[in-house]
């Protein structure tokens, strides 16, 4: 039976180990300092707690925690990955840019630990469905393809440490940042008295876009406080093009905003314009 370790019993983390646990494999977790939520999660994913010398016995460790929390993660498992006498491959599936993961690939190898890019793509997994694409590079990826048997859908991103990353990046900006301007746009013609006539016109010339933003836009209001650093990840990503960090920084802003409680009017503001978009 393959030990893997998951952490953390987040949405996506809880539902991957489910997954996991569901096809045979033995599933730790640490639930160090986390609430009665995540325990919760955890108990019914089938995760077992386990003390970091565990978690760093396993044969497979993942990291899918918050982008802020990557490095710090690595940092805290990193003595643990140094005495275990045999080392599990490390998988950074975290949100986070290439110079991040660069960081925390520098840390995990200073404990003699295998490392591998991780991008996660898609929704947590569900009962009857197929799951997120998980993807995965580095210079030797065959450990990782273990976790197709164990019911993900693993898939390898050819090139290095830092691919499996950028197409997190750019999916992620191509996706999180349409929901951000669709906000943006819908918000400001909601303030100038234009947000039933934006309405109407998309579902006359732009059907697929309302479709799109009725699903989304509630599906990201109660994330918004996860999405904003994954905004400053991408835009520390696009490195030298000025008007791409500056777009993804203000997205940022935006998601921090509607997280907030000076946020809430426009939150709800942006769910009425999705209810109204779903019953046309």
């Amino acid at each position: 039976m393959p030990t893997i370790a998951v952490i953390a019993p987040g949405a996506m983390g809880s539902a991957i180990g489910a997954r996991l646990s569901e096809h045979g494999a033995r599933v730790l977790t640490s639930l160090d300092g986390r609430g009665a939520a995540s325990r919760a999660r955890a108990e019914a994913a089938g995760m077992i707690h386990a003390a970091d010398s565990d978690l760093a016995a396993a044969d497979l460790l993942l990291s899918i925690v918050p982008p802020a929390g990557a490095e710090e993660l690595a940092r805290r498992l990193a003595p643990a990955l140094a005495a275990a006498p045999k080392k599990p491959v490390y998988i950074d599936a975290n949100a986070v840019s290439p110079e991040t993961l660069g960081r925390i690939a520098e840390i995990v190898a200073a404990t003699g630990a295998p490392f591998l890019d991780g991008a996660i793509l898609g929704l947590p997994p569900k009962p009857g469905t197929k799951g997120p694409r998980v993807y995965v590079s580095g210079a030797d990826t065959a450990p990782a393809l273990a976790l197709r048997d164990l019911g993900l859908d693993l898939r390898v991103c050819p090139g290095g440490i830092g691919a499996a990353s950028s197409l997190k990046m750019s999916y992620a900006g191509l996706n999180k940042g349409l929901t951000a301007l669709a906000a943006i746009m819908i918000l400001a013609a909601g303030r100038a008295g234009a947000g039933a006539a934006l309405l109407a016109e998309l579902a006359e010339n732009e059907p697929a876009l309302l479709a799109r933003f009725a699903k989304g836009l509630p599906d990201m209001a109660p994330k918004a406080c996860r999405w904003a650093p994954e905004m400053e990840e991408i835009a520390d990503f696009l490195g030298p093009d000025a008007a791409g960090r500056q777009v993804f920084a203000g997205y940022a802003a935006l998601y921090r905003h509607l997280a907030a409680e000076v946020g809430e009017a426009d939150s709800a503001a942006l769910i009425r314009f999705a209810a109204e978009a779903a019953a046309r």
